[in-house]
């Protein structure tokens, strides 16, 4: 439910009774992964999402009743083939909704209120919800902070909470929603509870160096990709406010030398887009060795060519260089400054997730698939 937080966060302050539904497991292709949600207050108002249509009625008339009957349930939504009206995943996949009702007088309402609160404010936070289990526990929570202080308690159960912070800070620490088995004694031994720990933390940094028409472009498609995105540029003239409105922040420096002194984190996506020798091999040579989840260079292949060479020359390793993604970007055939910003975000969400670039009509494997799951072809697999 923390990817609805400010609009839930608003109804807790309001004083609203309201139902969440949150996917808590899924198998086979299905939209939306663990952690989407969708919630209805009392008046009926409904935000979020949890199929992307397919069972979204179905999960309203859940959250009613549960807004009703005050029980927390859990529900399968799967595909039917025999009849074509049943309520289901027309992609084929199967999702577990958790719907959990939090009206005021809710014993886990200031648990909630404090995760919500946290995210709002961009706190790196966990939720750590029981899932699947008794009765009594379904649907209790526990709101996990970075050090391991926490909200709630899941009704007298002090091992079973200790056991679930330590849990929840280790996916927290990762930035990973996932779930985990555990006994109402907090040990692994006999597991009757399953844990779902929904993560978030700040969003991941996009730094774009390079204050072209390229880069105007491709800050507006990191801020839509959710990206924290800051643009660098030695040259006063061009990297203004005025040129960049989108950014979140506009650095004058040198780009190594501002590289050097910033945070990255291996979500941190590095895009040179100056195509300039004396601006690209000191800021490669610093962005090679660093923590990074993708790191391009634009310019024509001469141009690559002519930077691998004096990458090499000072001391750049095969491995190292392995990490350039140059010239960046997937091939569609781009003119614009526009058409080439979304040409680099297809490769950074490719190298994100492990896709192969190539279309889904000539690939085999499941559009939803776990990163680093190969996307073979008909080729590949002898199909033609």
């Amino acid at each position: 439910m923390l990817d609805i937080a400010d609009e839930l966060n608003r109804w807790l302050e309001e004083g609203r009774d309201f139902a969440v539904a949150t996917v808590v497991a899924v198998s086979g292709s299905a939209p939306r992964g663990p952690g989407a949600a969708l919630a209805v207050d009392a008046d009926g108002t409904a935000i979020g999402s949890v199929s992307g249509g397919c069972v979204e009625g179905a999960v309203y008339d859940l959250c009613t009743q549960a807004l009703t009957d005050g029980q927390a349930v859990r529900e399968r939504f799967g595909y039917s083939d025999e009849d074509a009206f049943a309520v289901g995943l027309t992609c084929g996949g199967v999702l577990d909704i958790l719907v959990t009702p939090i009206p005021t007088d809710s014993p886990d309402r200031k648990t909630f209120q404090a995760a919500l609160a946290a995210v709002a404010q961009g706190e790196e936070t966990a939720l750590a919800c029981v899932v699947q289990g008794p009765a009594q526990l379904l649907g209790r929570a526990l709101a996990v902070r970075h050090d391991g202080s926490y909200e709630g308690d899941f009704g007298g159960h002090p091992d079973l909470d200790h056991a679930v912070v330590t849990e929840a800070r280790s996916l927290l620490q990762a930035g990973h929603t996932g779930t985990f088995d555990i006994a109402r004694d907090g040990s692994i031994c006999e597991p009757d509870l399953t844990v779902l720990v929904e993560s978030s933390v700040p969003p991941p940094r996009m730094l774009v160096f390079g204050a072209i028409d390229f880069a105007a472009a491709l800050v507006r498609v990191g801020k839509f990709l959710g990206y924290h995105v800051t643009v660098c540029d030695a040259r006063p003239v061009f990297a203004t406010r005025s040129r960049f409105p989108d950014a979140d922040d506009i650095v004058v420096d040198w780009p190594h030398r501002y590289l050097r002194h910033t945070r990255t984190d291996e979500r941190t996506v590095v895009c040179v887009l100056t195509h300039d020798a004396k601006f690209d091999v000191p800021l490669l040579e610093t962005a090679l060795r660093l923590p990074a989840a993708y790191i391009g260079a634009m310019g024509s292949r001469r141009t690559h060519a002519d930077r691998d060479r004096r990458l090499r020359d000072i001391g750049l390793t095969d491995a190292e260089l392995t990490r350039l993604h140059s010239p960046i970007g997937l091939d569609l055939g781009a003119r614009t400054p526009e058409e080439t910003a979304l040409s680099i975000a297809a490769e950074i969400i490719a190298t994100r997730h492990g896709g192969s670039g190539v279309p889904l009509t000539d690939t085999l494997t499941p559009i939803h698939r776990d990163a680093g799951q190969p996307a073979l072809s008909p080729a590949v697999v002898g199909v033609g």
